[in-house]
């Protein structure tokens, strides 16, 4: 079920291609099953592109989200990803302009343009303060605040960069959510970013790579939530 607008705050399950199939719709599930839970807030999914119609007829709460889309409309385009197939598998949001799949200016202001003609949410990565200014010009969705050389890390933004973004992007339209998510891999590390200002937040190798996934997942969007309730 495609999820209409982002919730403040929320959180996003980002597994890359390290997980597909049975997996990564185990996890996804219980995603779905704390999305039920806690109706307050947004949590979102990925899924590599063959996996994301399973996802959506899977689950009810979550908002299913791709890891890219290209601003083609439908005809040529081989190799490309097409919108309008991203939105009839029921993805409500797509990831744009990530360090691992990044975009010129002309190919990214075409996709969330597209995005926009469609009803799909736009996620826009930015790894620098200037280049978020930049990008808050377009109208995306959400900004995601992510330093290219603490992906995968373990090392979080500091506070200083946090809070500088934050304000930054909120000066310039603050309509759009801001997600801090670099190196999250623990609760705390979640708990702390909400309570830095950020609307949202996510992880990948964080849930991924941790000895109990299921658990990690449940532990970081109650984490969102106890941020968000705590004064």
């Amino acid at each position: 079920m495609v999820n209409k607008k982002i919730k403040r705050p929320f959180f996003i399950f980002n597994p890359k291609s390290f997980l597909y199939g049975e997996e990564l719709l185990e996890l996804a599930k219980v995603a779905d099953e704390q999305a039920a839970l806690y109706p307050e807030i947004s949590v979102m999914v990925t899924a590599p592109f063959a996996d994301l119609a399973t996802v959506s007829a899977a689950t009810t709460h979550i908002t299913v989200t791709a890891q890219h889309m290209d601003g083609i409309v439908p005809g040529r385009g081989m190799g490309h990803v097409l919108p309008e197939s991203l939105k009839s598998a029921g993805v409500g949001a797509t990831f744009l302009n990530h360090a691992e799949q990044p975009m010129q200016l002309n190919e990214l202001v075409a996709a969330v343009d597209r995005a926009k003609d469609l009803g799909i949410l736009t996620i826009v990565c930015a790894d620098s303060l200037e280049e978020a200014k930049a990008i808050a010009s377009l109208g995306p969705d959400v900004i995601l605040c992510e330093p290219t050389e603490l992906i995968g890390t373990g090392q979080t933004s500091d506070d200083s960069y946090i809070e500088a973004t934050n304000a930054a992007i909120r000066d310039i339209d603050d309509s759009i959510s801001i997600m801090q998510a670099a190196g999250i891999s623990t609760a705390d590390d979640v708990y702390r970013t909400i309570k830095l200002g950020a609307d949202g937040t996510g992880c990948t190798s964080g849930i991924t790579k941790a000895d109990h996934p299921k658990q990690m997942l449940i532990d970081m969007i109650e984490a969102v939530v106890r941020a968000s309730k705590s004064e």
